[in-house]
């Protein structure tokens, strides 16, 4: 019997932009089947891929039997790596050969189901979950109903890195800081893939809960959703990153132009495979010894050390403002922050307000 998870993802929300997607579409696609499903909203087309024979064992498997489905019935057809050969595709389409040669993961990332145009990365992981080995990921080149805080929806255009991966938990106590795990890959990857190119370093930084922040601009953000099933959670992570499109706020290419006159950009593929090869190695230090062990670098890269924060509090009738100095997290993934009498306290967002750092609720800690 499938429940929803008694934990909460802090609310967390995934960016994308706000561009319209007509005419955008690759132009030349030699498939008639895949030509019609980019043209129908209701029909998508998935490839399913594998690094190695196991994994493309289990993609033969998923299309013969029919297994993969859409929410509320649209329709998808399954396709094979080896069938991506015989179309043609734009430049601007995922490389699935240059990301599985960049992965080095024992788990993560192996198993890949790529879509030109999908309704939702996360639907498709969510949805299906128990069809995928642990470690799928969903990766999609132009996204029309992107999922976010508060049944958001978002469009996200060509150059946007999203995609979608399945994880699974025991411990329910831990799972809501399993974002903040996802977050650091995402920066670690970042400069991973600059350190690689010779890339002046962009430092990407996390806004609390769950946003990525470049500049002073929001560049990506993070969704992580759960049920629990036999004893387990089954997670699904989603990543939006702008990487090529500079619009609504900017992406990574713009500020390595502005930094570094130079004609390489930042891939795709090169991103998404440093972060799985990052997020499986913080993951393991996460399960084995607990976020804690991880804190250290999160405080080096988020942005909220020593920031001092309003909250309202009701008293009687009145409400009273008080400021508190941000400490760090809590063990169950609030904001630990003090007063100026100095009492500990647990800052929780009230769920009224877009930002999170309006509206907080104080909850005082013995």
């Amino acid at each position: 019997m499938l429940l929803s998870s008694r934990f909460r993802f802090l609310s967390p929300h995934i960016f994308f932009s706000f561009l319209s997607l007509q005419n955008r579409i690759p132009s030349s696609l030699s498939l008639s089947l895949v030509s019609s499903a980019m043209d129908t909203s209701s029909h998508s087309t998935l490839f399913l891929c594998g690094k190695s024979s196991a994994e493309t064992e289990i993609a033969k498997s998923l299309k013969m039997k029919h297994a993969l489905k859409l929410p509320n019935g649209d329709e998808v057809s399954t396709l094979l790596q080896s069938d991506i050969n015989h179309l043609r595709f734009g430049e601007e389409a995922f490389n699935v050969d240059l990301f599985m040669n960049s992965l080095s993961t024992n788990r993560f990332g192996r198993f890949l189901i790529w879509s030109p145009r999908l309704p939702s990365t996360h639907d498709i992981v969510s949805h299906n979950f128990c069809e995928f080995p642990i470690g799928a990921v969903c990766v999609a080149d132009v996204q029309f109903k992107g999922r976010g805080r508060s049944k958001n929806v978002w469009e996200s255009p060509w150059g946007c890195l999203m995609f979608s991966f399945t994880l699974q938990m025991e411990d329910g106590k831990i799972v809501p800081l399993v974002q903040y795990v996802v977050s650091l890959a995402v920066t670690e990857a970042i400069k991973d893939v600059c350190d690689r190119n010779g890339f002046p370093c962009l430092d990407a930084r996390i806004k609390w809960p769950n946003d990525l922040y470049l500049n002073g601009l929001k560049v990506g953000g993070i969704l992580c959703t759960s049920t629990y099933k036999s004893k387990k959670f089954n997670v699904s992570s989603g990543i939006g990153l702008n990487v090529g499109n500079e619009k609504p706020t900017t992406c990574l290419n713009a500020v390595l132009k502005a930094l570094f006159a130079t004609s390489n950009e930042f891939r795709r593929e090169d991103i998404m495979a440093a972060f799985f090869n990052k997020f499986e190695r913080l993951y393991d230090i996460f399960i084995n010894q607990g976020f804690q062990t991880l804190e250290e670098l999160y405080y080096r890269t988020w942005l909220h050390s020593g920031q001092r924060v309003i909250v309202q509090e009701k008293n009687e009738d009145r409400v009273v403002e008080n400021v508190v100095t941000l400490q760090g997290l809590t063990s169950s993934g609030y904001l630990l922050a003090i007063g100026d009498d100095n009492q500990m306290c647990e800052l929780h967002p009230d769920g009224n307000s877009f930002d999170f750092f309006k509206g907080l609720v104080r909850r005082k800690l013995e």
